[in-house]
């Protein structure tokens, strides 16, 4: 059996084919994401269409099961996209039933953070735990959960928007309009603009040899300094894995997860983001000598983790 999976960006439109049970993708491709209803479901058969040709060079008998989108906006459990700040034009739009009709086959959406937590769950670090949490660190902060094995969604399909929680009430206004969310601090944008309030401060000269001045500091120059081992940059994920843990403690407190999966752009800062935040979170939590500790895992799965995690809930339509 043979499911598309997707991966829908603000950017990119990824899918990758697979195989019943597997997370190795058959066949992959891309396209650029258009900022319209119509346009997206075109782009979504074009994508579909173009995998499958992949396949029938090597098989010409293959068919298409089903199909499933993980898109970075909040999508309803009808298959409504409702809103996405990324993806600007596309409103309250029946996309599920808009693909059903022009591929004829089983599709199902979630947002792209709760397909990257399923795939986690199902062939990544999440893999053996019925209770895990999974945190996507990337331009903004995305989560997921899995709660007794089972993907959990909330009443409207909207769970797992923890990145716009308030961690400082009447702190710095959001893009979004709020102030203080937990993103806002604990993002690839919060890591940049540590960043450059630390080397405005004359503590992270080597970040504006990188970026040529201290404005163009982004946190791609920070995962630059990691990757070559500056000994300056280690303090500064030391503060930044501060403002990740603020985040993890109230998921810990909520939903008492065994692990935490972190995932999403910034899992290229490695072992030493997931060291420091696993020991600023232990100091976070409540308790903490008297209940289990909760271990940070990095993620396995990498960049397509969304479309894989989209293909195998599409699996469970068949």
């Amino acid at each position: 059996m043979v499911a598309i999976g997707f991966d829908v960006g603000g950017t990119n439109v990824r899918g990758v084919a697979l195989e019943r049970g597997s997370a190795t993708p058959l066949a992959t491709l891309r396209s650029k994401t258009e900022a319209n209803g119509d346009v997206l479901v075109e782009t979504i058969v074009e994508v579909t269409n173009g995998l499958m040709a992949q396949l029938r060079v090597v098989d010409d008998t293959v068919t298409l099961d089903a199909v499933g989108l993980g898109i970075a906006a909040l999508m309803d459990a009808n298959g409504i996209f409702r809103y996405a700040p990324n993806i600007p034009g596309v409103y309250d739009y029946p996309l599920v039933d808009r693909v059903i009709e022009r591929l004829g086959v089983p599709v199902i959406a979630d947002n792209d953070a709760t397909t990257a937590t399923w795939a986690e769950a199902k062939f990544g670090a999440g893999v053996g735990y019925e209770h895990m949490a999974f945190v996507a660190l990337g331009t903004g902060i995305g989560t997921g959960f899995v709660l007794g094995g089972k993907l959990h969604r909330g009443a409207h399909g909207y769970a797992g928007e923890s990145g716009h929680i308030t961690i400082e009430r009447g702190g710095p206004e959001h893009i979004t309009g709020a102030r203080g969310p937990w993103e806002y601090f604990a993002s690839g944008n919060g890591l940049g603009m540590l960043a450059r309030d630390w080397a405005a401060n004359g503590r992270l000269d080597s970040a504006i040899e990188l970026a040529g001045s201290v404005d163009a500091i982004l946190g791609e120059h920070v995962n630059e300094l990691v990757d070559a081992r500056v000994p300056e940059v280690e303090p500064l994920i030391a503060e930044f894995s501060e403002s990740v843990a603020v985040g993890m403690a109230d998921l810990v407190y909520v939903l008492d997860p065994e692990i935490i999966v972190l995932g999403g752009g910034l899992v290229g800062l490695g072992e030493m983001l997931r060291s420091k935040v696993e020991a600023a979170l232990a100091v976070r939590i409540l308790g903490r000598n008297y209940r289990p500790e909760v271990p940070v895992m990095l993620a396995k799965l990498g960049p397509r983790a969304g479309a894989i995690g989209a293909g195998a809930l599409a699996f469970d339509l068949t």
